[in-house]
């Protein structure tokens, strides 16, 4: 874990760093160092981030909440990420309404319980694009929205705490605006489209990778999407609910795994969020037996590419 932090916080700030130190002569080098830092923020997201706010990075409390800060090093915010995906999608996982993962706009469709528009027929044409721009609506205004909204839920209670988390957010979106754009756009010899443009494409790299890896794990057509009865209650108890609604893929794959951070083995994240992902290699025989043995699927498919072609299958699906 030390060395993939190590790596991945390099990967994002080395080529930032060299941006802004605004010694870089030609505009392609702009675009590929901005590519790179992309991949870097992906790998903190998914590698880093992830474990650190679920708990799961280190025994150690403080170091914990440390690292979660990486999240809003990459532009994005700890505090919102912890409401969505922690207590929203963790514990309501492919609940309609209730897992904030499937709240989409209404020309995407996620749960086969969300209403069905005719544009729903070509989404799984056009939800490339948008999957390309999630971290772009990240670090702008979705996390704006997402605090606000949470406020309202309830989740966040005392009103002191939401203008705390609020003044905290605003700081870190400044902070990331100026060094991750402003700084190289003032230093850099060229024009600030260029610049801009090759912000976006960091962050396009950034959204089509994460949005890959966390969709395919849910949004599958072998899970299911439980309906709560009159009381909000489900059927099943947490544990069997979540090997119903959630996919493993590429399991042989160490490479892909450790770069990914663990994320090919959802089923057992979701079941033990707070182990440490360097660890699910090794329980995911005894999760697939044990599952087996009292008859509850272990969905889990050998490749990331036949993930994908299961993912865009369920798409056209939910449009139809």
């Amino acid at each position: 874990m030390i060395t993939k932090t190590i790596v991945m916080l390099l990967l994002f700030l080395g080529p930032i760093s060299i941006l802004c130190s605004g010694i870089v002569t030609s505009g392609w080098m702009v675009f590929l160092l901005y590519i790179t830092s992309g991949f870097g923020m992906a790998g903190i997201g998914m590698g880093v981030m992830h474990d650190a706010i679920h708990g799961s990075y280190s025994k150690h409390s403080k170091l914990n909440t440390i690292l979660g800060y990486s999240m809003n090093i990459i532009g994005a915010n700890a505090t919102v990420w912890h409401l969505q995906h922690n207590v929203l999608h963790h514990t309501y996982t492919n609940i309609h309404e209730a897992d904030d993962d499937l709240n989409m706009p209404f020309f995407l469709r996620f749960s086969p319980h969300k209403k069905k528009y005719k544009i729903h027929r070509f989404q799984f044409i056009y939800v490339w694009f948008f999957y390309s721009i999630s971290t772009l609506a990240w670090i702008t205004a979705k996390d704006f929205v997402r605090l606000t909204r949470y406020r309202k839920m309830g989740l966040i209670e005392d009103k002191k705490e939401f203008y705390r988390s609020l003044f905290h957010l605003t700081l870190w979106k400044l902070a990331y605006y100026m060094y991750a754009i402003v700084l190289p756009i003032l230093v850099l010899p060229f024009s600030p489209w260029l610049v801009i443009l090759a912000f976006i494409s960091m962050h396009l790299v950034t959204g089509l990778v994460i949005s890959c890896v966390f969709q395919v794990a849910h949004v599958m057509p072998d899970v299911n999407y439980p309906l709560t009865d009159n009381q909000g209650n489900i059927d099943n108890n947490w544990l069997v609910h979540q090997l119903l609604t959630t996919s493993n893929f590429s399991p042989k794959n160490k490479t892909f795994s450790w770069l990914i951070g663990g994320l090919n083995y959802q089923i057992e994240h979701h079941l033990f969020p707070n182990i440490c992902h360097v660890h699910y290699r090794d329980i995911s025989p005894i999760v697939r037996d044990t599952a087996l043995e009292f008859g509850i699927p272990y969905n889990q498919k050998s490749t990331f590419t036949g993930a994908i072609a299961d993912h865009i299958a369920m798409l056209r699906n939910l449009g139809r």
